[in-house]
């Protein structure tokens, strides 16, 4: 990321702009550079652009889920006194703005989806990555996006990192037992929020019949597709993500 990292206490954190705060949750895999483009883009429009680093792989172990991630997103929120936010997540971080919403609904400006776990989890089973074998790593990051090139040497490398280091690979296990026990579909009919679905078309990881019963069981959700897209809108396409999602906002004046 071009801008620099803010360090105080327990977070990690970039930051710029002013206006309307969004706070942006990135995924199990993801890095912060992931949102690069919607943090760039949103910081110049008129918005107040956060991205805490989540503490997936500092937790405690038996404190590594989902409830605990939605609690140092409220424990953020706090410390940067902003009292309600768009919540901007993908993946991991979609479930987590769900889970925080069901929980703080007052303090959700809108939620904002983008391939994002909370109602379908596909199982790690066989497929979880394998240790020290680097082209089976490329090959399944590759697969979340429907354009292979966007998976970097760099992604891949660090993906590679994680997988082969025994307390990440413990912690991720974790995280995906607790997606599953925490499944959102009777909690999302309750969460009267302004909702924005971005979907891709060809994600694989979760599928685009997930993005249509999201759509159906959030009481005020648009659902939006990117087209030749897998599971990252944001990093395959970043100019037409943030260009649905900045219409999205003005028309719900936000």
């Amino acid at each position: 990321m071009s801008h620099n990292l803010i360090q105080e206490g327990k977070f990690s954190y970039i930051e710029a702009g002013e206006g309307q705060p969004i706070i942006v949750l990135h995924g199990l895999m993801g890095a912060l550079s992931n949102f690069e483009g919607v943090f760039n883009y949103f910081s110049q429009n008129g918005y107040k652009v956060l991205i805490p680093e989540l503490p997936i792989y500092s937790l405690p172990i038996l404190k590594t889920n989902v409830k605990n991630l939605s609690k140092f997103l409220k424990d953020f929120m706090k410390h940067k006194n902003i009292d309600s936010a768009v919540l901007v997540g993908n993946s991991l971080g979609g479930h987590i703005a769900l889970y925080f919403a069901k929980l703080n609904l007052n303090n959700v400006s809108a939620l904002v989806l983008a391939g994002s776990s909370g109602l379908y989890e596909k199982s790690l089973g066989d497929t979880y990555p394998k240790r020290g074998d680097y082209d089976y790593i490329k090959r399944k990051t590759e697969e979340v996006f429907f354009d292979p090139k966007v998976a970097t040497k760099e992604a891949v490398d660090e993906i590679y990192a994680s997988v082969n280091d025994r307390t990440k690979v413990i912690r991720t296990l974790a995280i995906a037992k607790s997606a599953i026990r925490h499944n959102m579909a009777k909690d999302l009919p309750k969460l009267n929020t302004p909702a924005c679905v971005i979907w891709g078309r060809n994600d694989n990881v979760t599928p685009p019949e997930v993005a249509v019963d999201f759509q159906k069981l959030l009481p005020d959700a648009d659902l939006f597709w990117v087209d030749e897209c897998g599971h990252a809108p944001m990093m395959e396409h970043p100019d037409r993500f943030n260009e649905i999602l900045h219409n999205w906002l003005k028309s719900r004046k936000l």
